[in-house]
């Protein structure tokens, strides 16, 4: 690969990757919305799925997931990770590409770290900087 196509790739990945991630978190996020897994916990809660990264080859798709309203994290995700194979075949028939890709699962981990920085910016030492005349002290 030459260095020129190296530095014209958007970031986050080549144009490719990015669609097909964006193709994979469609199917994902439908399969989950249509009750298409049969799981007591992914029946019981409603999962996002703001984002899938895709390896640079597509053989591997890092799928980021968020139950609503951030609880029973760990039990989602385990419910995923034991209907992956399931989820695998779904993307292959819903997506066309030569080979599915393995999957993997993350919680998204931006809400928190918004809400973490939000709570930092309300508090009071960071309010105390930025009054009119902090800096006169």
């Amino acid at each position: 690969m030459s260095r020129d196509h190296q530095k014209s790739s958007p970031p986050g990945g080549s144009t490719r990757s990015l669609r097909v991630g964006e193709l994979i978190r469609h199917a994902v996020a439908e399969i989950l919305t249509q009750g298409g897994v049969h799981d007591p916990v992914l029946e019981s809660h409603l999962v996002t799925v703001p984002e899938v990264r895709m390896s640079p080859d597509l053989k591997l798709a890092t799928i980021y997931v968020m139950p609503l309203g951030g609880r029973d994290e760990k039990l989602v995700l385990d419910a995923l990770e034991h209907h992956k194979r399931f989820l695998r075949g779904e993307i292959a028939h819903r997506v066309n590409l030569k080979f599915a890709p393995e999957l993997r699962f993350r919680i998204d981990e931006r809400f928190a770290e918004a809400e973490r920085i939000d709570r930092l910016l309300r508090s009071p030492a960071v309010q105390k900087d930025l009054e009119p005349n902090s800096d006169q002290d």
